[in-house]
């Protein structure tokens, strides 16, 4: 950060600004340079932060309750808004219209959509910009990213990304659709499930098998036009939480798809999603970090004007140890993501540590939710608060893009005590 100063002002993401944003008490705070340079975060980090922070308090952040009581909200219109902002192609070449960005970039602008208050629509934005689309932008075609790429940086297109199928969630080597070449063409046959923006896309990076050899090196990615013939929206799925946003099950009944819409190499499609698993990941658990700290500082205010047997609930000592093991907790696992970020950002092998990443924050935000819900008495168990919506909402941090054993075994893996693993 460039200063001449010793010290300087920024909102520190550590002092618990971002759970006060939005009501009007932050407090800049003051830190030393010499912390700074622990931290991923530079002064542009927090200045696209404040931007974001904007159209979220202007265009989003008044219609949630509406959109989640529809089940469902209009990407188009907000991925138009977000991509004009430059939001959706963060790390995305500039020659295709992103910003060219470190991915630290991404993980700042994830924290900050954890401020909406849904667990949906953060998703839903963070499978346009961070899941569905670094395997486009890093092994496609120049082609076929202006013809993909380009519109949905954009903004243009909304995307969705088919991998879990009905038997393969986790276990994405077992998926069964198949696309079958047939001149220029592939021929597509399967289906696929809990697709996220399903219901809304313009095109799907599409996982499939495309050969007859082992499972790890038969699989391809492929950019799949959502208005072909033979495309079959099943049914948008009736969730337990992220209800604002759509979720589809879909089916393929002879699709034809230009072979040209190919990722990258035919066969290395496992090992191209395996790479986008990582940046989903960091992704995730930076989005988990803001509820979790605004799902605490609301119980704070609640427990403290809250009385029972003549006292305030946040006078018990139990509360207030809880609540304090559970702040504590969440700075630990943020740190951990910016260590493994910063290993992410300098080409290192990240896997290790994202997968540790995930899997405390997806036990974590079940902890924070299941615990703060509880000091709400009876009031959390209504859809009137914060807590109870993010108590069903972060549930799915623990299944989504790789469940918890998931990520144990990929730990074992690297511990060297998974059996069979050499």
């Amino acid at each position: 950060m460039a200063s001449s100063c010793s010290r300087v002002f920024i909102r520190s993401p550590f002092a618990g600004f971002w759970s006060r944003c939005y009501s009007g008490n932050a407090a800049r705070e003051t830190i030393p340079l010499s912390a700074l340079q622990d931290m991923i975060y530079t002064q542009e980090h927090f200045s696209l932060r404040e931007s974001l922070r904007k159209i979220i308090e202007k265009n989003i952040i008044p219609f949630v309750d509406k959109w989640e009581e529809a089940g469902t909200f209009p990407a188009h219109r907000i991925f138009k808004i977000l991509g004009q902002a430059g939001f959706l192609g963060i790390n995305k070449p500039i020659e295709y219209g992103g910003l060219g960005l470190d991915f630290s970039y991404n993980i700042a602008v994830a924290e900050e959509l954890g401020n909406i208050p849904c667990g949906g629509i953060p998703m839903a934005i963070g499978v346009q910009s961070d899941m569905a689309t670094p395997a486009l932008a890093r092994f496609g075609s120049d082609e076929l990213r202006r013809q993909f790429l380009v519109p949905t940086i954009a903004g243009d297109m909304v995307a969705c990304l088919g991998i879990s199928e009905i038997g393969a969630g986790s276990d994405v080597a077992n998926i069964e659709t198949k696309a079958v070449k047939n001149g220029d063409d592939y021929i597509i046959n399967g289906g696929k499930m809990w697709i996220t923006n399903g219901c809304q896309a313009d095109w799907m990076c599409l996982l499939a098998n495309t050969g007859d050899g082992p499972v790890k090196k038969s699989k391809s990615l492929i950019c799949l036009p959502m208005k072909l013939p033979g495309i079959h929206i099943a049914k948008k799925i009736d969730k337990l939480g992220m209800r604002s946003s759509d979720t589809a099950q879909i089916f393929f009944e002879d699709v034809r798809v230009p072979r040209k819409y190919l990722i990258g190499e035919e066969g290395m499609g496992f090992t191209y999603q395996m790479l986008q698993f990582q940046e989903e990941r960091l992704w995730s658990v930076a989005a988990t970090l803001a509820p979790m700290q605004n799902i605490i500082q609301e119980t704070i205010e609640y427990a403290r004007q809250r009385k029972i047997f003549g006292q305030s609930v946040l006078r018990n000592q139990t509360v207030h140890f809880r609540l304090a093991e559970l702040e504590t907790e969440i700075e630990l696992v943020r740190s951990l993501l910016y260590r493994c970020v910063a290993q992410y950002i300098q080409g290192n092998d990240a896997t290790k540590l994202a997968s540790m990443a995930k899997l405390k924050a997806g036990r974590l935000v079940r902890d924070v939710a299941d615990s703060c819900l509880q000091f709400w008495g009876g009031m959390g168990f209504t859809n009137e608060v914060l807590v109870s919506r993010l108590y069903r909402d972060m549930r799915l941090m623990s299944i989504g893009g790789g469940a918890d054993e998931v990520m144990l075994s990929i730990i074992c893996k690297y511990m060297g005590t998974l059996p069979g693993n050499k």
